[in-house]
């Protein structure tokens, strides 16, 4: 056989070999988490178990004595019908998030190791008497009283050692259980994780919820894209997005697959808007609050006066009536398979979304089953 021969024969085997022996692309992806909060209520909605990974009941509270219970005669009612879609679908997560915006007594609870016990004790019986599957801390904002609850400099360095003893608690339960507890927090980006010592906590969380949503509101000057993916070539310098939250996290050194972007299955409504741009990034003089998805799809809104417009940059839609001069910023399908893709794309953990009773039926959790389970090629 002759030196050009073998060779020849040589990567014949090499490339053979390396078929057999690597793993397909689609075999060796890690699986995209999709996370959905679920509201306190009276009664139920129909949840489709097999197409959530993990549901968070929103929310439990905390007292003025440390201790962490469900807000009312409804909660365990409601955290029970959540448990029992396990029976549908066996590997889904119930996680009981604490907290939620204006929910207060946290920089008290966090303060001392007293009372950072009872906490942890209280949420633990929580977890215990409703066979649940993790913790989610909701507090909105450490070391910030924006929402008009109590706050402290040291709420960083406390906060910190609080999720210390909730993972070791919830360790300590996993070891007796032969099970595995998980712990995440809901988090925003930029001054609203100025109260996060990320290099501490990181290691003792599955995941963080980024709330990716709200950029625009009452709060901010001009409308705007509330829960815009990317950067607007409208947007000013340093305006919020979704990807800049990411961004600002993984410079944090949180890892990617440690990070789930946020979907708001609901839109900031204004009123009074200036016209130009079909209202968007305009001033305007009130505000028309929240409206769901459920509102937009059943009011007919683009049959009655909104015409639907599309950012490519940022990835995102609104709706603009200019008679009445009203702009709705709000996560569409497009919207959704666009974070689908970021997220794919970026190696990032997964996706969760505020909340399950926004959704007309399920018909954008079934945008967003679909874009996870069947990726474009």
């Amino acid at each position: 056989m002759t030196a050009a021969l073998r060779a020849a024969v040589l990567a014949v085997v090499l490339i053979a070999l390396s078929a057999c022996t690597s793993t397909p692309r689609s075999a060796s992806a890690r699986p995209i988490k999709l996370i959905g909060y679920v509201t306190n209520g009276k009664t139920l909605p129909p949840i489709s178990a097999r197409k959530l990974d993990v549901i968070n009941f929103a929310f439990a509270v905390v007292d003025a004595q440390h201790r962490v219970h469900l807000p009312d005669a409804d909660g365990p009612r409601t955290l029970d019908g959540l448990v029992k879609l396990r029976g549908d679908n066996p590997e889904l997560k119930i996680v009981l998030s604490i907290g939620g915006w204006g929910a207060g007594h946290f920089s008290e609870a966090a303060a001392t190791a007293q009372s950072r016990q009872v906490f942890t004790d209280t949420a633990m019986a929580l977890l215990r008497a409703h066979d649940l599957d993790g913790l989610d801390i909701d507090w909105e904002y450490p070391t910030l009283d924006d929402a008009g609850i109590s706050a402290s400099p040291d709420d960083t360095a406390n906060f910190a050692a609080l999720l210390g003893r909730l993972r070791e608690a919830l360790d300590a339960e996993g070891r007796a259980r032969g099970r595995h507890y998980v712990l995440s927090i809901a988090a925003a980006e930029g001054r609203f994780a100025s109260g996060l010592d990320l290099p501490r906590i990181t290691p003792l969380l599955d995941w963080i919820n980024l709330m990716t949503y709200d950029f625009h509101g009452s709060l901010t000057p001009t409308t705007g894209h509330a829960a815009g993916l990317g950067a607007s070539t409208l947007d000013p310098a340093h305006a919020r997005n979704g990807i800049a939250a990411v961004q600002n996290f993984l410079d944090a050194g949180v890892p990617a697959a440690k990070l789930n972007v946020g979907m708001a299955f609901y839109g900031r409504r204004f009123g009074e808007v200036e016209p130009a741009q079909h209202g968007l990034y305009q001033r305007f003089a009130s505000d028309g609050g929240f409206i769901s998805y459920r509102e937009i799809v059943q009011g007919r809104l683009t049959e009655h006066g909104f015409t639907r417009y599309w950012d490519p940059d940022a990835q995102a839609a609104w709706l603009w009536n200019p008679t009445t001069r009203q702009m709705i910023s709000y996560d569409d399908p497009q919207a959704l398979r666009a974070k689908v893709r970021y997220v794919r794309a970026h190696g990032l953990g997964g996706l969760m979304y505020w909340d399950y009773r926004e959704d007309d039926g399920e018909a954008l959790l079934d945008v967003v089953r679909q874009a996870i389970d069947q990726p474009a090629p």
